[in-house]
């Protein structure tokens, strides 16, 4: 099997590496070689954070190229226009539809640019999801990001039975009925 190349970016505390546990999780336990390599740039201040995740029958290096990811899963619409140009040709965006104003948008330095959806959507497959809205009609707002996962899922090759059983085995356990609630969710709007 040849190298499949996924990226998640976001902002600091969207779950992003959360997400990456569970996809390097799954993806061992198949019988993967895997590689995660995770950058965050001030997260804890609502920074960018991205996550590289590599798996094949051997995998040499973390960091995905750009114009390499199969798969790019965006938790906010600016870092999915900020990290575009990782995906390849042909390759799925899934993008949760929320807008985290940066800091120099916040003070008036800059503005957050409009029709970013369109923009993307002129030249790469874009699968839109209002997550955060979706995970408020569960009664949890913080599981979007499985939504979002449950999404990017149908994008690979792993059976929904697998992702639901390491899910199970990652998220908190008082969080597991909920996490697979959304992630099915998810999983039904692709």
């Amino acid at each position: 099997m040849k190298t499949k190349n996924i990226m998640i970016v976001g902002v600091g505390g969207q779950g992003t590496l959360l997400t990456s546990r569970i996809l390097g999780k799954l993806m061992i336990e198949a019988g993967y070689d895997v590689k995660l390599s995770e950058v965050h740039g001030m997260a804890q201040r609502g920074g960018s954070v991205v996550t590289f995740v590599r798996y094949g029958e051997k995998v040499y290096e973390p960091i995905v190229e750009e114009g390499q990811a199969d798969v790019l899963i965006a938790f906010e619409k600016l870092e999915a226009l900020r990290y575009i140009h990782f995906l390849k040709k042909g390759g799925a965006i899934v993008i949760n539809d929320q807008q985290i104003d940066p800091m120099p948008v916040v003070i008036g330095a800059a503005e957050y640019p409009q029709n970013i959806m369109e923009d993307i959507s002129k030249n790469h497959r874009v699968y839109k999801v209002n997550a955060v809205d979706e995970a408020k009609k569960l009664g949890n707002s913080k599981v979007f990001n499985i939504i979002v996962l449950g999404v990017a899922a149908q994008h690979m090759e792993f059976s929904k039975d697998q992702w639901l059983s390491v899910i199970e085995r990652t998220v908190p356990a008082k969080t597991v009925e909920i996490n697979k609630k959304a992630f099915e969710l998810g999983y039904s709007l692709a």
